[in-house]
């Protein structure tokens, strides 16, 4: 577990990115695609700790980034090489393009300021769209990733921000998978790993820690 220090030293609002996955309402809203993950998304709390953690980006300064996964109605460029995206393709609730699913759900705000990238194909929010050049041109050096699901898109996030050469910290409160036993072994044995791992708090007592001043 880091230090508040440690945090602090991480998160400096000039260069920290808060990043939402896949924080939509066909995915975590009630009448989402998939039923099982928007519960345990809500019942862990982890979609109100997205929320909290956003309202104080918003109030601190850190910019906020919404990655939305979509579609088109006809699927076009949309992946079909994998058994995740075919069943996708049959579920009773679409994330179309323009439609109420791919908005971001409550209790999340969405800011003036907040930049939401959709994405009609993969299974990352940053390979193959415009996060990495958009967190490049922001001065970003830490993105704190949220959301879900911990199966698939969130440690996608996780090793493609590492792998560009970001500091990446995980609130483990404030992402979600099913079953609800695999995120915290998953946040253990594998984001622990390449990232920092912390709680929604500390990261909130992370953005109001005073930083030290860097002589020259």
């Amino acid at each position: 577990m880091p230090s508040y220090a440690e945090l602090s030293d991480l998160l400096d609002p000039s260069t920290t990115v808060l990043l939402t996955v896949e924080c939509q309402q066909g995915v975590v809203g009630p009448d989402g695609a998939l039923p099982e993950l928007a519960e345990q998304a809500r019942s862990s709390g982890a979609l109100a700790n997205v929320a909290r953690l956003v309202a104080a980006a918003h109030a601190d300064g850190v910019q906020v980034v919404h990655a939305v996964a979509e579609r088109r109605p006809d699927g076009r460029g949309a992946n079909r090489n994998a058994r995740l995206f075919r069943a996708a393709a049959r579920l009773p609730v679409q994330q179309l393009s323009g439609s109420s699913a791919v908005r971001v759900a409550a209790p999340i705000e969405v800011a003036e300021e907040d930049l939401v990238v959709r994405r009609l194909h993969g299974l990352s929010p940053i390979q193959g769209t415009d996060v990495d050049a958009l967190l490049r041109n922001l001065g970003c050096r830490t993105l704190i990733v949220t959301g879900v699901s911990a199966n698939v898109a969130i440690p996608n996030a996780v090793f493609d921000a590492v792998n560009r050469g970001y500091v990446v910290v995980v609130p483990r409160d404030a992402i979600a998978g099913v079953p609800s036993d695999y995120t915290p072994a998953m946040i253990r044995h594998t984001l622990a790993l390449v990232a920092t791992v912390a709680t929604t708090d500390e990261v909130l007592d992370g953005f109001k820690r005073p930083r030290q001043v860097r002589r020259e």
